[in-house]
């Protein structure tokens, strides 16, 4: 998914270089007028990439902002996002607003999570919930008969604006939706992983999309759509994941809800590591000690966590905790735990949160290197060390992956 930051290698061309004029123009700006005009300049080169499928310059103008100005890299990012999710489509001589939508289900589980083929029983439960809790009256739905996992996903908003344009017609017609779902790619087994419904949500131009947005009596407040869509969806979702405990978070645009269910399962993984440790290993969570290290090359991209027993320097177990385009951290401050907001603290507050009481934090900047053997993620020791996690020779052979 365009959630994650790009690694794009690309040398800078006019292209990117337009966007990156355009997007620091349009941050700069300081009035509505002067932003219509950057907007549309912006779009008509964005929409010109996506249509022809050009997601390098994207990603290099991304990759580009995001080192010189923040906030023009949330510009590009905002614009990119909303070409790809939404759309204006005309039917049968009617104007109708078209966006693409992402229904998380944060899971966990001691076995395994499921994905693929969603029953005609779970479509038409989703469906309702929706118009009863989420959807404005005289919306229109398009639902994807498949239960999705991360690696499933669209992977660049190039990838995102065709899906939405496959969807927009279904919507709005009340067609079947025509996409080829047999050749998804294999889910990879985690115990601690967002699960997506999606679908295309369209409504008459200029009419309200969301509940929250309708005039009274229809109106409802988002805590209210909240609560009534996770009730109603409480028991269709549970006979979908046996065995999960599961937290479902409001519907609502692609983007935005593709990174709050990456954000919320983060602090999931780490729970889900200790209680396997301990019901694998016996080794309580206040047993253990933890080792946390940012990595990236220039700047920090995720940081791991390495998991040992108290007393012991061999590292058995890792959790990744992965950075998104939004978050930053500066180099002085990776182990600074005095912003309550920043990735450092929240990692700690997981871990105690866990019950795991001992835990170092590395000051320096690790070079995210891979196993030369297998490509596993190497994780720090408390010496410095990145090093291979390995669990104890009578451990069960069989190791579950974690997000």
């Amino acid at each position: 998914m365009a959630v994650h930051r790009s690694k794009s290698s690309q040398r800078s061309s006019p292209e990117v270089e337009r966007l990156v004029a355009d997007s620091i123009s349009l941050a700069a700006s300081g009035s509505q007028l002067e932003d219509r005009f950057w907007e549309e300049r912006l779009n008509v080169r964005l929409m010109r990439l996506l249509k022809s499928q050009n997601q390098n310059v994207i990603d290099a103008a991304l990759d580009q902002t995001f080192r010189i100005n923040t906030v023009a890299f949330e510009v590009l990012a905002d614009s990119a996002e909303t070409l790809a999710e939404s759309l204006h489509i005309e039917h049968e001589g009617q104007g109708w607003d078209v966006l693409l939508m992402a229904m998380p289900i944060v899971a966990h589980t001691r076995y395994q999570i499921p994905s693929g083929p969603l029953s005609t029983h779970i479509i038409e439960a989703t469906a309702q919930a929706l118009n009863d809790f989420v959807a404005a009256p005289d919306t229109r739905l398009a639902i994807i008969p498949w239960l999705y996992s991360i690696d499933q996903m669209p992977h660049s908003h190039c990838q995102t604006r065709v899906l939405t344009e496959a969807l927009a017609t279904a919507a709005i017609s009340a067609a079947d939706v025509k996409l080829e779902l047999r050749d998804m790619s294999e889910t990879i087994a985690v115990l601690a992983d967002p699960r997506f419904i999606i679908a295309a949500l369209s409504a008459p131009s200029g009419s309200p999309i969301f509940r929250w947005q309708a005039e009274a009596p229809a109106r409802q407040e988002r805590g209210v759509s909240l609560i009534g869509w996770q009730n109603a969806m409480h028991d269709p979702i549970a006979s979908l994941l046996p065995g999960c405990e599961f937290e479902l978070l409001l519907p609502e645009a692609y983007f935005t809800n593709c990174r709050l269910a990456d954000k919320h399962v983060r602090p999931l993984s780490i729970r889900a590591a200790a209680n396997y440790l301990e019901g694998t290993l016996g080794i309580l969570p206040a047993g253990l000690s933890c080792v946390v290290g940012a990595f990236g090359d220039e700047q920090a991209d995720e940081y791991r966590i390495s998991f040992s027993a108290k007393g012991s320097a061999e590292i058995m177990y890792g959790v990744i905790w992965p950075l998104y385009d939004r978050e930053s951290v500066a180099t002085d401050a990776l182990n600074d735990l005095s912003d309550d907001e920043s990735p450092i603290k929240k990692i700690c507050d997981a871990l105690h949160d866990a019950g795991v009481e001992d835990v170092f934090r590395h000051a320096m900047l690790f070079d995210p290197e891979l196993c030369d053997d297998c490509g596993a993620p190497l994780f720090p020791d408390r010496s410095g060390e990145a090093v291979h996690a390995e669990m104890p020779e009578d451990a069960p052979t069989q190791q579950p992956l974690f997000h």
